[in-house]
């Protein structure tokens, strides 16, 4: 068998003569031969956890409020588990998770402000198409069906 080899031999891949890289949070992280470059602070990732699960107990607590308190207006008891998970997020802000998941979210909605949304007139032609397009297929589906249903009928007698 012979040994395939990449057309470009600067270019490292999935091959066991040079394998792939790959760029962790953590520091480098360099599979087959080479060196293992993981540089983790396991007091961070203790710290974070403890800071997540500090950021579910008032969650906790709201919801036990919640059904507690289950005479109370509905309202106040909506407002409170709405305080809640504010006071949830805040904590859970502080860990390195959740930075990353406040950083997804400001990157998603970047990304929503490049998107090109249709206009009016393409929107309400595209919805005028789909309910055609729909009352066909129901006429479509029903005509077989009663078809079906007169063929089965003749068979069975």
């Amino acid at each position: 068998m012979a040994e395939r080899r990449s057309p470009k031999p600067q270019v490292g891949g999935s091959i066991p003569s040079w394998p792939a890289i790959m760029n962790m949070a953590g520091g480098d992280y360099r599979y087959g031969n080479s060196l293992w470059l993981v540089n983790l602070d396991f007091r961070e990732l203790t710290l974070d956890k403890l800071i997540l699960i500090v950021a579910v107990l008032p969650l906790l607590g709201a919801t036990g409020a919640f059904y507690y308190y289950g005479d109370e207006s509905l309202l106040l008891r909506v407002i409170g588990l709405l305080v809640a998970l504010i006071v949830s997020s805040l904590i859970a802000y502080q860990s390195a998770p959740g930075k990353a998941a406040w950083g997804f979210v400001k990157d998603s909605r970047n990304e929503v402000r490049k998107v090109v949304w249709p206009t009016r007139k393409e929107t309400a032609q595209t919805t005028l198409f789909v309910i055609v397009a729909v009352i066909i297929m129901g006429i479509f589906f029903f005509l077989l069906d009663m078809l079906l249903g007169w063929a089965v009928r003749l068979l069975t007698g």
